[in-house]
């Protein structure tokens, strides 16, 4: 599933190629996604032009120059892909949104799953973010202080907080794993048994782990692709995620694997406390 620095390794890889360019085509193949996109909704975005792109935690985003935006997220499977003008392309069975730019490069939404979402609305005033909180990379809103009021909250372990988007935005499973890991701290651990001390750690942690893997483009576990259609390549330093029975990169003890809230977590059981 794309998390957060995937999608921000997509919104950037597309934004020197669609910001200032104007659409001139909507192509909806199949409309029948998470929330469904009709010819209609194309219509809003011909004859716009995009003037910039934005995310928040696993939405991305390209504005319009009519105060609108197209909004997508990706669910578990989706992928947005630039294809020069130039470029040899003919559809692919899951490619369910085809939009034609004015350079007549296009950017095309796949998803075989169909959970991904494509809207267009207004970004600062859309019920999609009613009730999400705010970004991981947020310094200003997601804090040491926000995390450890959560305390008083709830009963839930630190994991599975950090996975509530209406808690913080943009985290999944690899880089909650991976926080957690250089945090010294169990997934499993009560978030009302952890110290200030610990929180502030947390919250580093997770912001240090997403821009590492932001550096290197995200993580390609299975089937992830940037924007113009390379790999990830964060994944070769996952410490513990998908490390199960592997030896710890600091302690050499083997990894270990949980399941919390239906999701698998990765740990060492003597780094992490």
């Amino acid at each position: 599933v794309p998390e957060l620095p995937e999608v921000e390794t997509i919104r950037r890889t597309l934004d020197p190629l669609v910001v200032g360019r104007g659409i001139d085509a909507i192509d909806v193949r199949n409309g029948a996604l998470r929330r469904p996109f009709s010819s209609g909704d194309g219509a809003r975005l011909r004859g716009r032009r995009v003037v910039a792109t934005g995310r928040r935690g696993k939405f991305l985003w390209f504005e319009l120059n009519d105060g609108l935006a197209w909004i997508v997220h990706l669910g578990m499977s989706g992928r947005l892909l630039h294809v020069d003008a130039g470029q040899r392309w003919a559809p692919a069975t899951h490619d369910h949104i085809v939009v034609t730019l004015d350079d007549r490069g296009r950017v095309v939404f796949n998803d075989p799953r169909r959970f991904g979402m494509a809207v267009v609305e207004e970004p600062r005033t859309s019920a999609l973010f009613a009730h999400y909180g705010p970004d991981a990379l947020d310094a200003d809103a997601f804090t040491a202080d926000s995390l450890f009021a959560e305390r008083r909250r709830t009963k839930r372990s630190i994991k599975d907080v950090l996975m509530d988007q209406r808690v913080v935005a943009g985290l999944g499973n690899i880089y909650v794993s991976e926080a957690l890991y250089h945090a010294g701290v169990r997934p499993r651990r009560r978030l009302a048994r952890l110290t200030r001390a610990e929180c502030v750690r947390v919250v580093d942690c997770v912001r240090r782990v997403l821009a590492d893997a932001i550096e290197h483009r995200g993580s390609t576990v299975s089937d992830f692709l940037d924007g113009i259609g390379r790999r990830g390549g964060y994944q070769w330093r996952h410490a513990v995620y998908d490390r199960a029975g592997q030896p710890c990169p600091a302690c050499g003890d083997a990894i270990r694997r949980v399941v919390i809230a239906q999701r698998s977590s990765f740990y060492c059981p003597r780094c992490q406390r």
